[in-house]
């Protein structure tokens, strides 16, 4: 009678993680062999010691949810064969949650990050804008700004917020004191500056109002009306960019040159919101590309590619202490990236 062939036991290889970072909560692949699951069991996700959550395995490709409480980002999987070997993520860090941020984050020269609590629409807040520092420290900093939106710092370092329930675009000092600046911008939500001090307010109902220094204000140009918000972002020689989010799988990222002529940059995402641009010209925005959602970075020859994993995503922002800051819909994190952000003053 002939012997039976002794088994061989073939442990999981991990090759490679994509993406290379996430929020906690995010969807992770990894590839490599043997990942699939046995005739009597399946493959178990070890990150930082803890279990994850599996979400599809196959021979060579693996999904799986980055746990809660995860820090590290080492990834382990194991089988009734073996453990595999250790590969490594960078997962994002919570600095300041019982936020309601509804787009980008700002970052001061310093690097302190501020956020808002925008609320239901039209109902107050106790705090409008809080400031957190790198060491997770969040204290109140501005009260009293109904549904507080958009964050944008001029060239002289101020602070500018606007308020979607009011159309007024505020101006804050040092001491967290709130000025009205503009008012009559509709639905106030995206904002920002360029070089030569010029500020941008997207009123979602359709139209980019420009406020020139002297406070002199124009239609800029007009789009679509989203039925959230537009998100605005300057690049290096004066473009505008903007997201206006809708109810289609297909939104794109416009493009605004400095006469106001309106083109689309960008076509392929759902639910774009949040961008901001590097020193390279790469716009990285908080959308979902191909199902995937997360911090998308599109290059300049339009190549768009998933850099971190993460839902409820809203904003993102470049600290000048070389961290990426990013915002959901309650909690503000930093992540190391490697991603110089584009300084226009």
């Amino acid at each position: 009678m002939p012997r039976l062939a002794k088994q061989i036991l073939l442990p999981p290889v991990i090759e490679s993680v994509y993406p290379a970072a996430a929020l906690p909560g995010g969807d992770v692949e990894l590839r490599g062999s043997h990942l699939g699951p046995s005739a009597t069991s399946t493959p178990v996700v070890m990150v930082d010691g803890i279990s994850a959550h599996v979400l599809m395995s196959r021979e060579e490709r693996l999904c799986f949810r980055v746990p809660e409480r995860a820090t590290a980002g080492h990834i382990e999987v194991r089988n009734q064969d073996g453990a595999s070997n250790s590969l490594s993520m960078r997962v994002a860090r919570e600095l300041s949650d019982g936020l309601h941020p509804v787009t980008n984050p700002v970052v001061s020269r310093s690097g302190m990050i501020f956020a808002t609590i925008s609320g239901q629409r039209g109902k107050q807040t106790p705090v409008s804008i809080v400031r957190v520092t790198t060491e997770r420290v969040g204290t109140p900093f501005v009260s009293g700004i109904l549904n507080p939106t958009a964050l944008a710092f001029d060239p002289n370092g101020e602070l500018y917020v606007t308020s979607r329930a009011e159309g007024n675009v505020y101006r804050i000092d040092a001491g967290g004191e709130a000025t009205v600046y503009a008012e009559g911008m509709g639905v106030a939500t995206g904002a920002a500056f360029d070089a030569e001090g010029n500020l941008f307010v997207g009123d979602r109902n359709g139209t980019i109002f420009k406020i020139a220094p002297d406070r002199k204000i124009f239609v800029y140009a007009t789009l679509e009306p989203s039925p959230a918000a537009y998100h605005l972002a300057v690049g290096a020689d004066g473009t505008l960019f903007v997201t206006a989010p809708s109810l289609s799988p297909n939104d794109c990222i416009w493009a605004i040159d400095r006469d106001g002529s309106t083109s689309a940059w960008f076509r392929g995402l759902s639910r774009p919101q949040g961008l901001a641009l590097d020193r390279n010209g790469n716009i990285y925005v908080t959308a979902s590309l191909r199902g995937q959602r997360g911090l998308i970075r599109i290059t300049a020859d339009g190549n768009a590619e998933l850099v971190l994993a993460g839902y409820n995503l809203v904003g993102v922002a470049f600290s000048p202490l070389g961290t990426t800051i990013l915002a959901t819909n309650e909690a503000v994190y930093d992540v190391e990236l490697g991603v110089e952000g584009l300084r226009l003053f």
